[in-house]
């Protein structure tokens, strides 16, 4: 389990009745590859000697920039269920017994780190939200993990499933909400992700596959959200000023994610970076006019869900952005991969990082930073959705 620092007292007053960030966490898997040693690890698991497709994959992961990541997937787990390395067997059964405890275990090591930093007592927990595309049951994880965190049994439940990449901050639109429409509430929000519903040998006929195997890994996130935050107990370092969702229709099968027998199966249209620039700076701005605000793109702060490689240069490129401006992304996406709902909080956690480093630092540079207050939180998903956050620095 990886536990993040505590924050720095905040420089800017929350403005009242405003739902702020107190609080992060996040875990991962004991399984950590580095992207050199996929291939080999990945073809000699599944039996796969198709050297062309083996050389498309060796393309593709020097192509999406990921260095590292982190996977429930491990040889025990192949060794106790070779069937999942067997091309077309049906082993949803056996997929979800390695999914459903992977995932509450990851969310919660991420809730303990968060609630650690928190500080405050685990009982002072009102609600809930918990977020996943990576497990199906009755009762959901949200229950699994609320009784093996503690919480009171009458703590206020709702479980987010199958959003995809926009998860994190849907789940951060909703536990806004439920933290400024009941006073002194504290939500726990939990994103938790395994890659392991989609684990299949390479074929030919499903080229997504091998972009999945390339850019996605495994893990969990955790934040507590509250509003009017207790002096001296809580120390919150970011707004969450406003939230707009909003979906492009006739896109629906842009991303295509379907279950079957075997596990989950994904189809991306070649055309979502381009949707998504041709729509990006409309939403942007429809953000930052709900504030009131009149400023350039590159006086803001950018928290973006590194879909890929590809999402991050369109939108920099569209919006004119400078190249540091998505710096923060890009080194998630590099260190973690593309974690689905949780690699916002990933994104957020370096941004938390940089908005420190320039209250502690001087100089020019720094000072130019200390301008920007204001940000914008970015996820897109299946729909085509996006889904964003203005968000304060505190």
């Amino acid at each position: 389990m990886e536990r993040n620092g505590a924050s720095a007292p905040a420089r800017r007053p929350p403005m009242p009745g405003k739902a702020t960030v107190l609080a992060m966490g996040k875990a991962f898997p004991s399984q950590l590859i580095p992207q050199e040693c996929l291939v080999e690890g990945y073809f000699r698991d599944t039996k796969c000697q198709d050297m062309a497709i083996k050389e498309k994959l060796e393309r593709l992961c020097k192509t999406t920039t990921v260095k590292t990541r982190y996977t429930v997937m491990s040889k025990e787990v192949l060794e106790k269920y070779p069937e999942l390395a067997t091309e077309g067997s049906p082993t949803i059964r056996q997929r979800l017994e390695i999914a459903n405890p992977a995932v509450v275990e990851m969310a919660m090591e991420a809730s303990l780190a968060c609630i650690q930093e928190w500080g405050r007592p685990v009982g002072d927990i009102t609600h809930i939200v918990y977020v996943s595309s990576s497990e199906i049951r009755l009762p959901g994880g949200d229950l699994y993990l609320a009784s093996q965190l503690g919480l009171r049994s009458d703590v206020g439940r709702i479980m987010l499933y199958f959003l995809g990449c926009y998860g994190g901050v849907t789940g951060l639109r909703v536990a806004k909400d439920i933290a400024e429409n009941n006073p002194g509430s504290r939500v726990l929000l939990t994103t938790s992700e395994t890659t392991i519903l989609g684990y299949r040998p390479p074929n030919e006929a499903r080229p997504y596959d091998l972009v999945g195997a390339a850019l996605f890994g495994d893990g969990a996130a955790a934040v507590i959200v509250g509003a009017d935050p207790v002096p001296g107990k809580e120390r919150p370092f970011m707004e969450l000023n406003y939230a707009v969702q909003q979906f492009l229709p006739g896109t629906q099968n842009v991303i295509d994610g379907r279950l079957s027998e075997e596990g989950i199966n994904f189809k991306l249209g070649r055309d979502l970076p381009a949707k998504i620039e041709d729509n990006i700076e409309e939403f942007c701005r429809k953000l930052m006019e709900k504030a009131g605000l009149v400023l350039e793109f590159n006086d803001l702060f950018w928290a973006v869900h590194p879909g890929g490689p590809a999402i991050l240069n369109r939108l920099e490129s569209t919006l004119k952005l400078r190249s540091e401006k998505l710096e923060c992304s890009r080194r998630a996406l590099m260190d973690y991969g593309n974690v689905s709902s949780n690699t916002i909080f990933y994104v957020m956690e370096y941004m938390r990082e940089e908005l420190k480093r320039t209250k502690q630092g001087g100089g020019d540079e720094e000072e130019e930073e200390e301008e920007e207050e204001w940000g914008l939180a970015l996820a897109f998903g299946p729909g085509i959705t996006f889904e964003g956050i203005l968000i304060r620095s505190l």
